[in-house]
């Protein structure tokens, strides 16, 4: 199991004095960790959502350099990589950097989920961008009719969003 406190580190590193970006991963991985326990995710898969939380964005960095975008699209394109040499440099092995890569390179896609820790990035990360992008009120119900499964993240979205 990789430790999310050395992940959390390296991420700080790696993004440097980009504190909205380091807030953002930060609140994704809070979330994520909320729902994979509220759904009794085993060990395994809860380290994997975790720490799939703390990198699924690092392909930002590159995209804005690459293709002046944080498009999603490009952020599933160039984060494999880029997460696969910062976890290959913290010791982890390579079927879990296989599994935190497939996830970061389909997490703005929204069909087709086909793992729990998928489905629950994808929540958490929504939990997130609803309220750093300012949503409204049908934005939110419309991710919890599209794309929201969990019971615990439903019930985050209700509790946060829909609560009026």
């Amino acid at each position: 199991m990789m430790n999310s406190g050395k992940v959390i580190e390296a991420m700080i590193d790696y993004y440097g004095t980009d504190l909205r970006r380091i807030n953002h991963f930060l609140k994704v991985f809070s979330f994520a960790k909320t729902i994979g326990e509220g759904e009794r995710l085993d060990d395994k898969n809860q380290n994997l959502l975790e720490i799939t939380a703390i990198v699924h964005d690092i392909g930002i960095k590159v995209s804005e350099e690459k293709y002046n975008s944080s498009a999603g699209v490009y952020q599933e394109l160039e984060g494999p990589a880029q997460a696969e040499k910062l976890l290959s440099s913290l010791g982890c092995d390579n079927d879990f950097i296989k599994n935190v890569c497939y996830i970061i390179a389909h997490h703005h896609t929204y069909k087709n989920i086909d793992t729990l820790p998928y489905q629950m990035l994808v929540e958490a990360d929504f939990l997130v961008n609803l309220f750093e992008d300012g949503a409204s009120i049908k934005a939110a119900h419309t991710a919890m009719e599209k794309v929201f499964k969990t019971g615990t993240g439903i019930k985050l979205l209700k509790k946060m969003y829909l609560q009026f």
